[in-house]
């Protein structure tokens, strides 16, 4: 039994699939993914872009394959990246094929767009030629003219049954290395048709919610979607759609999953919305420091506490914490334990050093406890 049942995730049971060295599904963490919106012609650009999401912690990056010109820039950019790269095809079954020779990880298709059972063939031997998975991407904007017809306008059932159609289309072809989403901008109707998908197949299921808007509206509604289904034990893999710098889907992605439990790298910070009673500037100080602690990748907590209400607290359950005192005497708590008091204006970087000081720690047991590991 667990010691806190009410915080346990009960996770489908998915078969996996490899993209890249990536495992999605199974037991494999949930991974984070984002698309670069450059001219992937462009690979300078493009790159760049790569490596910002990476740095980002990125697992899985998509890049779109609208023509020639970005299937034969593929190779270079496969090359140079660090995380596997998924191209994006839409229509051309050719696409796909220079796509999967150029050495992409995984291909987003939908098998229904590519064209003639021929032609479907084709890809799906190129991808077992070169150990390339593949996506089927269902959009409730794209939904196909028979199912439109059949069902009246978008809805779960179509969603479900069209990505279902086109897994057979794949099966067919003794192809099931692919994942399948069943994206929409509408909350309601992309949960559904995941719940519906979740029960109808063992395939993972990659979540997001298409056009989810700006960076706060589109945070918000992705993380209710989203954030229902992965708290359901939906989802093995996740893109958070904003329209925004692609490296705030990856920041938001692991907020999300870190508010869950089911991942953790970074700092998590615990922090007041601040009142009257705050003995330093809580909101600003928070800013500074979310900026100043990006780079750390370890996972610990940090409590940010205006005064002694809630600070005491929440600073037991946090590696480090900080509880507004008064007088430039506020304390620091390491370990859930008072250790010392600091002033106004060394607040910031004395945090940022304990942080530092912290990670440094952690990575270096986590080192030691890896070497023994093999030892044995």
């Amino acid at each position: 039994m667990s010691v806190r049942p009410y915080r346990d995730i009960i996770r489908r049971k998915s078969r996996q699939v490899m993209v890249g060295d990536v495992p999605v599904g199974g037991d494999a963490p949930i991974s984070v993914q984002s698309m670069t919106n450059t001219l992937t012609h462009d690979v300078e650009a493009t790159m760049a872009q790569i490596r910002s999401l990476e740095e980002a912690g990125a697992d899985i990056v998509r890049v779109s394959c609208p023509d020639e010109e970005s299937t034969a820039a593929l190779k270079d950019i496969v090359r140079q990246a660090n995380v596997p790269i998924v191209a994006d095809i839409h229509f051309h079954y050719k696409r796909a094929i220079e796509a999967a020779e150029a050495g992409a990880a995984c291909l987003r298709i939908n098998p229904g767009n590519i064209g003639s059972a021929d032609r479907v063939r084709e890809v799906v031997r190129a991808a077992k030629d070169h150990g390339c998975s593949m996506r089927i991407g269902v959009n409730a904007g794209s939904l196909e003219k028979h199912l439109l017809e059949q069902f009246g306008e978008p809805c779960p059932e179509a969603m479900v049954q069209s990505a279902l159609e086109h897994a057979k289309i794949l099966e067919d072809n003794d192809f099931r290395d692919f994942k399948i989403s069943v994206k929409a901008s509408d909350v309601f109707l992309a949960v559904a048709a995941y719940q519906g998908l979740a029960e109808a197949c063992d395939y993972p299921l990659h979540l997001g919610i298409t056009e989810a808007g700006g960076l706060r509206g589109g945070t918000v509604k992705s993380s209710i979607g989203m954030g229902m289904l992965l708290w359901s034990g939906i989802g093995d893999t996740i893109r958070v759609s904003l329209s925004a710098d692609p490296v705030e889907e990856i920041k938001v992605g692991f907020e999300m999953l870190k508010s869950l439990d089911l991942r953790h790298r970074g700092v998590r910070i615990v922090s007041c919305p601040s009142c009257a009673r705050q003995a330093f500037p809580v909101i600003k100080t928070v800013e500074t420091l979310e900026k100043r602690l990006e780079h750390i990748s370890t996972p610990m907590s940090l409590s940010i506490i205006g005064c002694v209400v809630n600070g005491p607290g929440e600073a037991r359950e946090t590696d480090i914490g900080l509880t507004g005192g008064g007088n430039g005497n506020h304390m620091v708590y390491l370990s859930g334990v008072t250790d010392h008091k600091i002033d106004d204006a060394h607040i910031v970087d004395h945090i940022v050093e304990l942080v530092e000081q912290k990670a440094a720690e952690l990575e270096a047991e986590r080192a030691k406890d890896a070497s023994v590991r093999q030892a044995s």
